[in-house]
């Protein structure tokens, strides 16, 4: 290292250049990111090209191994042209460098978590729950039935524009990236939980909206809003699995707005479905039905069966949780026909996830829910159906396998199988490792209630303080 470079080490240190080899700088100039390589290599997330800049500074291996938290070899590969994909390690190397995160498309700082997510500490204590979810009722209503979304509104449901700069001018493949990354993130979402991929979904997301500034025709732009709310839709979701409601409930908001403007039905009722979902979670399954039955009027008019049988079946659940036995049993019965009809190859992407073992599924949990509410005689049914879905859930699907593990248990328990209940259970704990999602203890809450019951058998007694300990 020549001269040159100990002043650069000792600019961007804020140090002298007394053994500036070894030296980790405590910061690094803020002006080393405002070169025009250095820009363009940021936008892309070239992090090869943002290290071999930042050689160009001064800053060796070493140093840049301390602050990003690598290891020296990482550093090498990485410069030899290893590229860097995962948002994390793109998050925690933009942290460790001091890089103005919005540069790297990681725009999620604390203004815009606030304006785009909500927090973590979000839920408003102005407002109740229940008042909360007839707004959004309201507003699912005139979305669903027609009227303007784009107009003024009472309810500013909007998210404040993100701030990455962005491209003047978008086509077919900007909206094709979007609709890639949605992809991806919906999968990890299905295999890890919402919490392991959220921040990234929040993240694409403030870079995605901006594209609706940009000029472009308006096939693009018509594809461009059924992308984003698509996108709005896993926020909202994944918002939901990591315990976020109310950000949840903005997401799906303006996922319903964009669904309409882009004119699609199909996406309309699944973002319905999900927020349906949310309701059930709360154990409010008068407003979760309202907005299924909202989501098939929407269904219908797709033309999708495979859509009207997503709704079909989860007004089935809301009606056994409500107790009616007989309104949920006839809706798995239209479920089923209706899948049968489903044009499986030509389905939206958005109801494809709704497969035969989907339904296994969803039979399987609406006659749990009966079970423990009506008549212990539906473990019958349940069961079989349960043990199907399992048996065809495979990795990517671990969360779902999770939640039908956890009704399988609750079942065996019900039928006084104490022993397969509890092995049952202990492999929905096993399965529920690494899984990072907030709704895997509330859905084991039934299990645990079954075996507290049965506090007199010692196997239901250990397994009920193995329960507290896994979720402690």
């Amino acid at each position: 290292m020549d001269t040159t470079d100990n002043t650069a080490i000792a600019r961007i240190s804020g140090g002298t250049n007394e053994d500036s080899s070894d030296l980790v700088p405590s910061r690094l100039d803020p002006e080393v990111w405002e070169g025009d390589e250095m820009r363009d290599a940021l936008s892309v997330r070239d992090v090869s090209e943002v290290y071999r800049q930042l050689r160009k500074h001064g800053v060796s291996q070493r140093q840049i191994a301390a602050m990003t938290g690598q290891s020296q070899s990482e550093v090498s590969e990485i410069l030899k042209g290893r590229q860097v994909m995962a948002y994390d390690v793109l998050a925690r190397i933009a942290a460790g460098l001091g890089i103005p995160r919005g540069y790297m498309g990681l725009a999620y700082d604390e203004a815009t978590e606030i304006q785009v997510a909500g927090t973590s500490g979000e839920q408003q204590a102005e407002e109740d729950e229940s008042v909360k979810r007839r707004k959004f009722l309201a507003h699912a209503a005139q979305v669903t039935m027609g009227a303007a979304v784009f107009g003024s509104s009472a309810e500013a449901w909007a998210a404040s524009p993100a701030r990455t700069p962005a491209p003047g001018r978008i086509g077919v493949t900007d909206v094709r990236q979007v609709e890639a990354a949605t992809r991806a993130l919906r999968a990890l979402d299905y295999q890890y939980g919402g919490g392991f991929c959220r921040d990234a979904v929040v993240a694409q997301l403030s870079w995605g909206q901006q594209m609706m500034q940009a000029s472009t025709t308006d096939g693009v732009r018509s594809r461009l809003f059924i992308a984003l709310a698509d996108l709005h839709s896993l926020a909202g979701w994944t918002s939901f699995d990591t315990g976020l409601i109310d950000s949840a409930r903005g997401h799906f908001a303006n996922a319903l707005n964009l669904a309409k403007q882009g004119e699609n039905h199909p996406l309309v009722a699944n973002i319905l479905y999900r927020m349906g979902r949310v309701y059930l979670h709360q154990e409010a399954p008068d407003d979760a039905l309202k907005l299924f039955q909202l989501g098939q009027i929407a269904a219908q008019e797709s033309g999708s069966e495979l859509a009207v049988a997503v709704l079909c079946a989860n007004e089935a659940w809301a009606y056994a949780m409500m107790g009616n036995s007989d309104q949920a049993v006839k809706l798995l019965g239209r479920t089923r026909d209706e899948f049968a009809r489903a044009d499986l190859a030509g389905a939206e992407s958005w109801v494809k996830f709704f497969t035969e073992t989907d339904v296994h599924a969803m039979v399987g949990t609406v006659h749990t829910e009966l079970a423990q509410a009506a008549d212990p005689m539906h473990t019958k049914y349940a069961i079989p159906a349960l043990s199907r879905a399992i048996d065809a859930y495979n990795d990517d699907m671990a969360r779902s396998k999770v939640f039908n593990l956890g009704m399988l248990a609750t079942n065996h328990m019900i039928d006084g199988d104490i022993d397969v209940g509890v092995r049952t259970g202990g492999k929905a704990l096993e399965s529920a490792e690494g899984l990072k999602s907030a709704r895997v203890e509330q859905r084991m809450q039934p299990l645990k209630k079954e075996a507290a019951r049965r506090s007199n058998n010692p196997d239901a007694r250990d397994f009920v303080e193995r329960m507290n300990a896994f979720f402690a």
